[in-house]
Formats: structure tokens, C-alpha cells, sequence
């Protein structure tokens, strides 16, 4: 039997414990919209109940005066896709104070000539600057690698900062093929190009052409990092309306947060104002109408509410000048080991540690990091550019506050050195360590990047990302990912910087490869006896591949064993009938 419901209560929605960020779909294709919600950690599209105001109050004239009552039965469904009630709400009293927390407040009328003051109100010079983003999404198809997925799109926020500079999330606009912008009372859009689009601290900045659009509007500047209990205006486009928002709060928390779609940790802000669908990319101002931040994910849980993050203005700044500097995103370094708390006693006497010392121990060392000859496991790292590290990996950060010591590297560009201090062996060694971003053996990002495939016998070749297991086994893919993979994901390390796991994803059916049919996502170990290092030198082997047999070599001992002149025959056919154009991706062709 179905599960019975009680007249005018709506089922409770079951609870989310993962940080989603903020996104608004403007698609009418449903399917397309779900496969980008798989793809981006729960990116929730939510709806939410609109706040009387006294326009819209004003429809109730003395011709279409309001009802009585509210009449039984369930809420009226909006089009704008947020249950609406029936009852129209009544109009925006001099008691009624909006934007206090995102709630309406009743208070006493104020006095004859008095003014409200609202960190709202203080900010409403820059709330010129904010846009609204329009973008058009092509994302590729990791299953089908040779093929992309049906275009959807996006609606979303940003900002203007010096230098004709537009700021946006990363997320806002992945995978893009148009971005277009509006200004604030504005009816044009104007066309964006993509300048930069930072990943991992989910930032994207983009610029346009059109002198027009910079006439009038003045640039957002930057604050500095706010303390705990500052308040804060997030302003921008979320769902539920077509004009700029603004909603407020505090700051709650500042530490080391997970960035959801950048897959790694940096400095955050928690605060409590609504950060909603659409709010991605807008701006966070304090009370100074300084910008400290930039709204991009929220949490969505049963037992929280009204949890917001903001990008804080450190990591903005590292983006801008990263990008100022190079000429293009290079990204955020990081110091490529893995190390262990030292809060028992006995492990520090062990590894020689004096009473006053303390650190942390190193676990593993990425093989690909600059540092790899240089420190070594069971090191102890005692101090990062002269700052101590504690036994819990934290350092000082602010007055009564601490960090974990990922921030002072985070702080570094990629390519700068870092003065290491390590006890080794009771001895106290000193290293300057070249900075360098994360090589992944199963990578976060393709860097915007078509899939690499290649195509044999209708065996499908490709290399295994965060995106493809993702798009195989959806957004729960930790959970029902072969267990092998899994552990590849989060624990093996590249050995080399071209290194890549490949695996045969599916077997495309042909009369030249019966009995292989089941082999899904197997990793290939070798090809005629030797090791596979990458796709591109799988491909190279088997094209120059002068033996009578093809020998795949794959986990669980598995074997394929093909002619190597039938099956090279056969490919073409397969190819035709599948219609795709190559039998591998451009990139493997160079």
C-alpha cells in the first residue's frame, strides 16, 4: 500500500548531509538537469516562499479584495516551481521591517523623520555591480566519450571588480559554449568571454567587450576578513524571482572548508544568511559595503538550517593575482605529503621528539611532488616558514583562533619555496621545498577538457576521472564504484606526472570479441607484456603492435586475447555502426 498522508501537511523531505552548492537551472529539458545535478555533488535547486511586499500587495484593490479564509486543501503550485498560498498576502505595513535574517519583523511604527539603518541599506551604492549570469552548457559525455551531452541552461550571479573584470563561480559556468550578462535594471544582455575559471577555489572571472556595459557602474572593492559575529549581505539572482535579492546575517565560523566542486580544502566562511539557488557567484558585502567574500555552496541537512558558505576575500585575492601574474590560473600548491597527528605521549617519544617540540608526522610523500627526495617518511614537520606546527596540524591564526597548517601553504603560488623544518632521526633539519599543484591519479577536473577514448575491436579504452565515475555510477559513486577503483581514488598516488589509470569501460558487441561482452570498467594492467603507463601509450602500442595477437592483461587475472589483424579489420565496422567518427580522441592523436 501506498504511504498515507494527512490532509494539508506535505511529507518531510528526507535529510542531506552533503554540502551542495547553490545553482539555478533555467532548462526545460528535466533529463539534462538531473545528469548536471549527478555531476556537481547534489547541486540542489530549492525553492522558497516569496516575502510580501507592498507591490505585489497592491493587485488586492478594492475590485479584487483578498478572501476571508483560507480555503482547505493543499497550497497552490506557482509557476515558478515554490508552493504558493492560497490566501494572497497582505500588504507591507510601516510595522513590517524586511531583510532582518531573511524573516519580516514587526516592530513599532518609528518616529516622524527616523530612519531604519540595515547593513542592507549601507550597501545599496554597490549593489550596482552585481549582474545576473546567463550561461549555455555543453558537458561531455564520459560514458560515451566521443560524444557530448544535450546543451542545458543556467542562471546564476556576479560582480564587477577594476580592471573591466566580471566574478563569478567556476560552477556558474563549467563546461560553457555561451555566457551572457545583465546588469542590474537593465533589459540587455551582453555577451561575456571566459577569462579564467579556477577550479579548485571555484572562482571564474570573465570580461566583456562592450564599452557599454561598464558605463555607470562603478567596481566592487575588497574588505578584509571579517571576524566572528560581523554582519554580512549576500546580494544576488536566486530562484523565486527575477529581480536582485538581498538577504543577511553573521559571520558563524572561519576554517578550512571543503570545496565541493573543486575537491579540496581552503579557507571558508559559515555564515547564516540564505544562500539559495542562483546565489552562486554573488557578492558577500560587511557593514561598509566592502566585499568579503563570495556566496558558492550552502549545506542542506534536517537538523541545520540556513547554512551558507562564502569564499573569503584571501582566496579571491590569491585567484586575481595568480591570474595577474601569470596570465592565466595556475592554481593553488600544495605541500604533496600525507602526515599523522602527534597528540599521544608515547608515539612523540618514540619518534624522538623533546617535550617542548612538536609537529606532525609524515605518512607519505607524493612520488610527483618536488619535495619527494628531499623529506621522508616518519619526518617530523615541526615548523612551515617559521610558523610552529602543533601536534593537531594547526597553527596560530587570529586571537583565540587556529588553523590547520594547509592555510600557509595555500597562501604560496605555485612555484614558490617554503622554508621546511623537520627533526629526522632526532636531528633538526631545515629544507627550502619548491611549491607545485596536486597530480592526481584519478583527477577532480578534466580542466574543462574532452575525454580521452580509445576504440579496438569494440573494446572501449579510456582513463578514469572523478567526471567518469560520476557519470557511470551517479552521484553516490563512493558507494557503488567497484571497490578497486574506489581504493585507487583515495589512496594510490601517481607515480609518474603523465601516469593514468586506464580501463576498459564497455565492450561495443561484434562477432570479434564474443565472449568478452561482460568486461565493464576493468583496469588494464599490460598489453603483450608491457606495462600500461597512460592511454596514449596504449594506443601507440597496439597501432604498432607487429605480433599475430593482441594480449590485454587485466585485474583479477583477467585476460583478452585478440588477432591483431582481424581486429584492427573489424574496428572500422564497428566504428560505422556505432557512427563515431574516430577511433580515438584528438588528443591521442598529437
Amino acid at each position: 500500500m501506498g504511504e498515507t498522508r494527512k490532509r494539508g501537511r506535505k511529507p518531510k523531505a528526507p535529510a542531506s548531509t552533503t554540502e551542495t552548492m547553490d545553482f539555478q537551472y533555467t532548462s526545460a529539458s528535466n533529463a539534462t538537469q538531473t545528469d548536471y545535478v549527478a555531476a556537481q555533488n547534489d547541486v540542489f535547486s530549492a525553492a522558497n516562499d516569496s516575502v510580501a511586499t507592498a507591490a505585489a500587495a497592491a493587485k488586492n484593490d478594492a475590485n479584487n479584495p483578498p478572501p476571508a479564509r483560507r480555503g482547505r486543501g493543499r497550497p497552490r503550485k506557482s509557476e515558478a516551481g515554490h508552493m504558493e498560498d492560497t490566501e494572497p498576502h497582505a500588504a507591507a505595513s510601516p510595522e513590517r521591517r524586511p531583510y532582518q535574517n531573511g524573516a519580516v519583523v514587526l516592530e513599532p511604527p518609528p518616529q516622524p523623520g527616523a530612519k531604519w539603518e540595515s547593513v542592507a541599506a549601507r550597501v545599496v551604492p554597490a549593489m550596482d555591480a552585481v549582474v545576473k549570469v546567463f550561461c549555455v552548457h555543453t558537458e561531455p559525455n564520459y560514458s560515451l566519450p566521443w560524444q557530448r551531452k544535450r546543451q542545458y541552461s543556467s542562471s546564476s550571479s556576479g560582480f564587477i571588480i577594476g580592471g573591466k573584470r566580471v566574478l563569478t563561480n567556476a560552477h556558474s559556468v563549467e563546461h560553457y559554449t555561451q555566457v551572457k550578462l545583465k546588469k542590474r535594471g537593465s533589459d540587455t544582455k551582453y555577451l561575456a568571454t571566459v577569462l579564467a575559471i579556477g577550479t579548485e577555489c571555484d572562482i571564474a572571472m570573465l570580461t566583456v567587450s562592450d564599452d557599454e556595459f561598464w558605463e555607470g557602474v562603478s567596481p566592487v572593492e575588497f574588505g578584509d576578513l571579517p571576524a566572528l559575529q560581523d554582519a554580512v549581505t549576500v546580494v544576488g539572482y536566486p530562484i523565486g524571482g527575477d529581480t536582485i535579492s538581498v538577504t543577511s546575517g553573521v559571520v558563524s565560523r572561519i576554517e578550512i572548508l571543503s570545496y565541493v566542486h573543486g575537491s579540496t580544502e581552503l579557507l571558508g566562511l559559515q555564515i547564516d544568511a540564505a544562500i539559495n539557488s542562483g546565489n552562486s557567484g554573488g557578492p558577500a558585502f560587511n557593514d561598509k559595503g566592502n566585499c568579503v567574500g563570495i556566496a558558492f555552496q550552502s549545506l542542506k541537512h534536517e537538523d541545520a538550517e540556513n547554512i551558507g558558505y562564502v569564499i573569503p576575500t584571501p582566496v579571491i585575492m590569491h585567484f586575481i593575482q595568480d591570474y595577474e601574474k601569470n596570465g592565466a590560473y595556475t592554481g593553488f600548491p600544495i605541500l604533496g605529503v600525507e602526515w599523522q597527528k602527534m597528540e599521544n605521549p608515547d608515539l612523540r617519544l618514540a619518534m624522538g621528539m623533546k617535550s617542548d617540540q612538536k609537529g606532525v608526522r609524515i605518512r607519505r610523500i607524493e612520488p610527483t611532488a618536488p619535495e619527494s627526495h628531499l623529506l621522508k617518511p616518519s619526518d617530523v614537520i615541526l615548523s612551515f616558514d617559521g610558523v610552529k606546527v602543533a601536534n593537531d596540524g594547526t597553527v596560530p591564526f587570529r586571537h583565540g583562533e587556529r588553523i590547520g597548517f594547509s592555510y600557509l601553504v595555500s597562501q604560496k603560488y605555485t612555484g614558490d619555496t617554503a622554508l621546511v623544518k623537520v627533526l629526522r632521526d632526532s636531528k633538526i633539519l631545515e629544507f627550502d621545498i619548491k611549491l607545485a599543484t596536486h597530480k592526481r591519479l584519478i583527477p577532480a577536473h578534466t580542466s574543462a577538457k574532452p575525454p580521452s577514448y580509445y576504440i579496438i575491436a569494440g573494446f572501449v579504452f579510456t582513463a578514469v576521472t572523478v567526471p567518469y565515475l560520476r557519470s557511470e555510477y551517479g552521484k553516490d559513486y563512493e558507494f557503488d564504484a567497484p571497490v578497486k577503483l574506489l581504493d585507487k581514488h583515495l589512496h594510490a598516488m601517481a607515480e609518474s606526472t603523465d601516469e593514468q589509470l586506464v580501463v576498459i569501460s564497455q565492450v561495443l558487441v561484434a562477432d570479434i570479441n564474443i565472449g568478452y561482452e561482460d568486461i565493464v570498467n576493468t583496469q588494464v594492467l599490460a598489453f603483450n607484456g608491457k606495462p600500461v603507463k597512460n592511454l596514449k601509450s596504449l594506443a601507440n602500442m597496439v597501432d604498432n603492435c607487429n605480433d599475430e595477437y593482441l594480449r590485454f592483461d587485466l585485474e583479477y587475472q583477467q585476460i583478452v586475447v585478440l588477432h591483431a589483424k582481424a581486429a584492427k579489420a573489424a574496428t572500422l565496422d564497428i566504428l560505422t555502426t556505432h557512427c563515431i567518427s574516430s577511433a580515438m580522441s584528438d588528443d591521442l592523436k598529437t
